[in-house]
């Protein structure tokens, strides 16, 4: 692997009750995961805990220590269960308070006196926070340290996702190479493809069955950040699979 090679790191935290009650289905975290990756940041962890602070400050304070980023998604809205604000305030030990820049935002869709107090929990942001765009409902997450707070509708949050990667620092994108086995089964090829994996350490090497039109088939997928070393893995991953077609 070449020195330039650069490695930056990332969890994610889901924070929603519904989440875990089935009600909702979470369709952000492999849309975050794979856009991460495409900028350079590999996504090492994921976790999903209900609206309670005792769950939250806990969660994200031992994320962010172990990460160079935390990303969280939930939690922002203006019902009495929209804590993740408060509870990323309360992990970094700030205060929380009105943004007067939400504020005037509001002011632009709402009149004054329909700045309801629910609408205006959605302008706290805590001390030191620094707001992430949101170009399709205007009010804004907010990215302290190094969390960054997005929404949880996936719409949403995949627009504040644009934004929130201009304000990190990224790594060297991996590199995918995906074979394919076809109809050969993974018990065939396993040991052989461990042999290949151990051959070639700096590289991540899984295989994945699926099924489709009636039909077993696998693929081989190999991950890693160095270019020429993801070559050489598919190469040999090839051979094997030749091997084993012959």
């Amino acid at each position: 692997m070449t020195d330039e090679i650069q490695t930056v790191t990332a969890a994610v935290l889901v924070i929603g009750d519904e989440i875990l009650s089935g009600r909702t289905k979470d369709k952000n975290l492999g849309y975050i995961a794979e856009y991460l990756s495409r900028v350079g940041v590999d996504v090492r962890e994921a976790r999903v805990v209900p609206d309670l602070e005792e769950e939250i400050v806990p969660a994200l304070n031992a994320l962010r220590a172990r990460y160079d980023y935390v990303f969280t998604t939930g939690g922002i809205g203006p019902t009495h269960d929209d804590i993740t604000a408060d509870c990323v305030a309360k992990a970094f030990g700030v205060p929380i308070g009105e943004d007067p820049r939400i504020i005037e935002m509001m002011l632009q869709r709402y009149a004054p006196g329909e700045l309801t107090p629910a609408r205006r929990r959605m302008a706290r942001v805590p001390q030191g926070g620094e707001l992430v765009d949101n170009p399709v409902s205007k009010l804004p997450g907010f990215k302290i340290g190094n969390v960054i707070v997005m929404a949880g509708v996936p719409s949403v949050m995949q627009a504040m996702l644009d934004h929130a990667v201009t304000l990190i620092r990224t790594g060297s994108p991996m590199r995918v190479q995906t074979i394919e086995a076809g109809a050969i089964p993974e018990g065939r090829y396993g040991d052989a493809l461990a042999q290949v994996a151990k051959r070639h350490e700096n590289v991540i090497i899984g295989s994945y069955p699926s099924f489709a039109d009636g039909k077993f088939k696998n693929q081989i997928v190999v991950r890693g950040k160095d270019e020429t070393e993801v070559d050489q893995a598919r190469v040999a991953v090839e051979a094997m699979l030749a091997a084993f077609a012959g």
